[in-house]
């Protein structure tokens, strides 16, 4: 139960960015950009925007890293109240953290991607996550004295995997930008303000299964963990139909649109 409680976090940004908000922010300006023509300014949105998020989500992952213990008494009080459990959920919310900063770089590629019109690798990269931390079950883990702290790790692991693939073929189609860290950038700021809007609009269902988590880590044991998979069953019809028509659709309406 404690891992559920650490992957929270993790998850929620991956909800948040790879499955929605970064994507209905993000393809429309990169389409407007686009239908100008002009490559320079497309490379500048993108060499902008990518270090504008890897430098303030490094912050927010370090962030996450020294307040975990704090974290634990907001996301599950049930658990703070007892130290030890209080403890190890910190210390694997400290391995996960990481992924924040590598789901939204995963997100950000993806999108660039998609927008290119490339779907096969951005909807092959999720995979990724449950790959890692199954082969690590299976491999590592039996033999591991602290085997939820490895399973934990497997997350950030995960992650930068996930960002890695991606890499060679945005090099191949020349999409890999030299990062720049211009805030002021228009097209960043344009991004940042549709970027805002939209992550309030999804988020509403993942701040509703963060509060179920939070009661739940008050009720009996167990209760986590059953919230947790009944929660899977229910994203699953979503992940394969929803998710994989959104991710077709949205570049071509953003073309259709910048048009």
């Amino acid at each position: 139960m404690p891992f559920f409680i650490a992957f929270k976090v993790p998850n929620l940004f991956r909800r948040l960015f790879v499955e929605g908000a970064f994507a209905h922010a993000f393809v429309p300006v990169l389409a407007d950009y686009q239908a100008t023509g002009d490559k320079i300014q497309v490379q500048s949105f993108m060499a902008n925007s990518a270090g504008a998020l890897m430098l303030l989500m490094t912050l927010v992952s370090l962030l996450g890293v020294v307040i975990a213990p704090l974290l634990i008494w907001v996301l599950a009080p049930g658990f703070a109240i007892h130290e030890e459990l209080r403890e190890l959920t910190a210390v694997l919310l400290q391995w996960c953290m990481p992924y924040l900063l590598f789901v939204t770089l995963v997100a950000w590629a993806g999108s660039v991607l998609n927008a290119h019109g490339h779907f096969a690798m951005p909807a092959f990269t999720p995979a990724l996550l449950n790959i890692v931390m199954i082969m690590t079950m299976l491999a590592v883990m039996p033999s591991s004295s602290q085997p939820v702290t490895l399973l934990a790790a497997s997350v950030s692991v995960a992650g930068l995997l996930q960002l890695i693939v991606q890499l060679p073929l945005l090099s191949r189609l020349n999409l890999l930008p030299k990062l720049s860290f211009d805030f002021k950038h228009p097209g960043v700021r344009r991004f940042f303000s549709l970027l805002l809007p939209t992550i309030f609009s999804v988020s509403v269902t993942q701040i509703n299964l963060l509060l179920d988590t939070l009661v739940a880590s008050l009720l009996s044991p167990g209760s986590v963990s059953w919230l947790y998979y009944s929660d899977r069953l229910v994203e699953f019809p979503l992940a394969v139909l929803g998710m994989a028509l959104a991710a077709v659709i949205l570049p071509n309406l953003a073309k259709h649109h910048a048009a």
